[in-house]
């Protein structure tokens, strides 16, 4: 599996059996996004469910507990008809989402984990990207506290087929808990290894892309070194 991300700048990747963790500086561009395409492949061929959710702080709809589980329930649920009867039934269970019967956060943390406990499923890849855009100064808890809780909770059901991969700038708040939860944490904050690692995958991005492949040798030089350069903080 690469490692590659999009969205935010200042992040970083973490893959476990169950998470993963990257913290990644100015180029996030490509992170998410090449582990989403590689994932995509096993899709197509029904060996993988993905679900991804990017947090985004001036979103109301992405960036908090509820609006994630939501996503991702509903996302699972399009790819495997168990977790359609699953998912279904909750919807019954509640009266077809009436707010006299509204789901909680709870209940909703609950079908997301009767769907990732059943067997016999193919592996489910979570991607939760930029977490640190959840905010973590309103409410008690925050609501990048709640998220962060959900992804503790998930890591501990010890699920085998199950794939979690988090992107977020190392805030002194997450670092501790993703770290204790995480199979492989990534920091590419200063690293020259990883520096060099994202140097050759861009290299390789421009000089394969349809696309790009047109352009003039000088401009994808140019582009080569300026993402390399944003790569290392610079």
């Amino acid at each position: 599996m690469s490692t590659s991300s999009s969205a935010g700048a200042g992040k970083s990747v973490i893959w476990s059996a169950n998470l993963l963790i990257v913290h990644v500086s100015e180029l996030i561009l490509f992170v998410s996004s090449a582990v989403i395409e590689d994932i995509r492949i096993l899709q197509k061929s029904g060996l993988a469910s993905l679900a991804f959710f990017y947090c985004d702080f001036r979103d109301d709809q992405k960036k908090d507990r509820r609006q994630l589980l939501s996503s991702l329930l509903v996302q699972l649920g399009e790819q495997s008809d168990a977790y359609t009867t699953i998912l279904s039934k909750f919807y019954e269970d509640h009266r077809r989402g009436s707010q006299q019967s509204h789901a909680s956060d709870s209940e909703l943390t609950g079908c997301l984990k009767d769907m990732l406990k059943l067997p016999g499923q193919a592996t489910v890849y979570i991607i939760i990207d930029a977490l640190d855009e959840c905010p973590s100064t309103t409410g008690m808890p925050s609501p990048r506290e709640k998220v962060l809780k959900i992804v503790e909770e998930l890591v501990d059901l010890h699920v085998p087929h199950l794939r979690i991969c988090v992107t977020s700038r190392p805030e002194a708040d997450i670092v501790p808990i993703l770290d204790r939860l995480a199979f492989h944490s990534l920091s590419l904050h200063g690293e020259n290894g990883q520096i060099q690692d994202i140097a050759e995958y861009i290299k390789f991005q421009v000089r394969t892309d349809s696309k790009i492949r047109v352009w003039r040798a000088a401009d994808k030089e140019l582009v080569i070194d300026m993402l390399t350069k944003r790569a290392n903080g610079m």
